[in-house]
């Protein structure tokens, strides 16, 4: 059992830590983006490596919860905790730091608390790209970034988080620390204990450092909207562009009317690319060496797929500020969805060829709960949809309150069946714990409990986030 946070604790922390460690306003930490859920515990803020060991030990021996916290982002509940014995909220905010930068290597090291946008930058200035790019980049930190495994729109090309990383600096539960920040690619000793703790949602330890891949800027990118007569028509043209371009498709986003329709609907100063609204199109991101002209790329493909019948219009950027405002739809249309409001929204992968029949299926099953709007968009090239369902026009969320379990279950169980997963890049946390244990294999989910067991036996790191406490 775990102990909560008291007054004694609290003068023990704060004896041991500066005065910056601790926040006078607490109430950004104790809340997510969605609103759904509070926060509790004491937050604090270590500016080391070596005080966050303070804290994990002190933390340890009065057997007190820690919650690592991030940039706040996370859709899952997994930054905070609503019920239980109050935790230690750990920010690493304070911990943002480049630490070295390594051009003829690609590598860049640096501290768990840095803002994606600022790693960006800093690849950028010695000529190189750090490739993870998400909506929400310009607060999302690395540690949570990796914590989650997160996806983003470059998935297609680069990889997730994962895919991006070398090596670790891992605050374990005791307090040890794992001195995992190789920059090497290969090392064959022994486990691959850095994929283990990324993507575990600071459930086996917090990563206080990061060695990050970076990759060649590309010398030519563009972008292009192409109006798609279909998803499986969507389907085909990535598969027509990855014949035409290969590995110089950085992203492939498909897009659903109702994803402009809300835009028009709580953003009417974003300008639309056509006239007519489409029913589906698709957001094209190339990025190629030098020598070739990303510009002529995208009209070719255009003109095979013309022809093919699978595209009948299509918008190419002009200039890097008409590629930018093709990304700023695109990255809109999730604020949009938070000013409508979702009833249940879902982070979910199938099997790329069974995209198509998915979306069909699922407006189908949930025609049989009651009449919704349906936001289908997200990341084609790499199998990933957000599949979000909203109330009518004139209603709110609220009226949908004894529907929304079962909606929920009527999509995770349409993914289940087509051998999909119910978090593709968001994460389990506290959400989907019951979804976890729902549709994960029994064998796979007492390989994990046997991994928490291990890892941290006291059950202190982020409890109740990814399994269930006590269990």
């Amino acid at each position: 059992m775990l102990n909560p946070v008291n007054d004694a604790f609290k003068t023990q922390l704060r004896a041991v830590l500066p005065a910056a460690a601790f926040k006078d306003d607490t109430a950004p930490y104790l809340t997510e983006p969605r609103g759904r859920w509070a926060g509790q515990g004491l937050v604090a803020a270590p500016g080391s490596t070596q005080e966050v060991v303070t804290v994990v030990k002190a933390c340890a021996d009065a057997r007190i919860g820690i919650v690592p916290y991030s940039g706040g982002t996370g859709l899952v509940g997994g930054q905070l905790m609503p019920d239980g014995p109050a935790p230690v909220v750990l920010s690493l905010e304070r911990m943002n730091r480049i630490r070295d930068v390594y051009p003829t290597e690609n590598v860049l090291v640096c501290d768990a608390g840095v803002i994606l946008a600022d790693v960006q930058k800093a690849a950028a200035d010695v000529g190189r790209l750090f490739p993870l790019s998400l909506a929400s980049e310009g607060s999302a930190r690395i540690g949570g970034l990796l914590s989650t495994n997160a996806g983003g729109v470059n998935v297609l090309r680069y990889g997730n988080a994962r895919a991006q990383c070398l090596g670790l600096e891992v605050v374990r539960p005791d307090g040890t620390i794992w001195q995992g920040l190789t920059r090497l690619r290969k090392d064959n000793t022994g486990y691959d204990l850095r994929n283990l703790i990324i993507g575990a949602e600071g459930t086996l330890g917090i990563i206080t450092a990061a060695a990050l891949k970076l990759a060649p800027r590309p010398a030519g990118v563009g972008a292009a909207m192409m109006v798609v007569r279909s998803p499986q028509a969507a389907l085909e043209l990535l598969a027509l562009a990855g014949e035409r371009i290969g590995d110089g498709i950085s992203a492939f986003e498909i897009i659903n009317r109702q994803g402009f329709d809300f835009l028009s609907e709580v953003g009417p100063e974003i300008k639309q690319p056509f006239a007519d609204t489409p029913e589906w199109c698709v957001l094209i991101d190339v990025g190629l060496p030098a020598g070739l002209a990303p510009d002529d790329a995208l009209e070719e493909l255009f003109a095979a797929a013309f022809a093919a019948d699978l595209v009948s219009d299509g918008v190419i950027a002009q200039s890097h500020a008409q590629r930018a405002a093709f990304w700023h739809i695109r990255e809109s249309i999730p604020e949009a969805n938070r000013r409508i409001g979702s009833i249940s929204s879902h982070d979910i992968s199938v099997p790329l060829s069974a995209i198509p029949a998915f979306i069909e299926k699922g407006a189908k099953v949930l025609s049989k709960v009651g009449a919704f709007r349906i936001n289908c968009f997200g990341h084609l090239g790499d199998g990933n949809l957000h599949y979000n369902v909203f109330p009518m026009q004139g209603k709110t969320r609220a009226d949908y309150e004894s529907v929304r379990p079962r909606v929920k279950d009527v999509v995770h169980d349409l993914v289940h069946q087509m051998d999909g997963s119910v978090s593709a890049e968001h994460g389990v946390g506290r959400l989907k714990v019951a979804d976890l244990e729902r549709y994960a294999d029994p064998v796979k989910l007492a390989m994990l409990h046997s991994i928490k067991d291990a890892l941290d036996p006291l059950g202190i790191m982020n409890p109740g986030a990814v399994l269930r406490q006590g269990q």
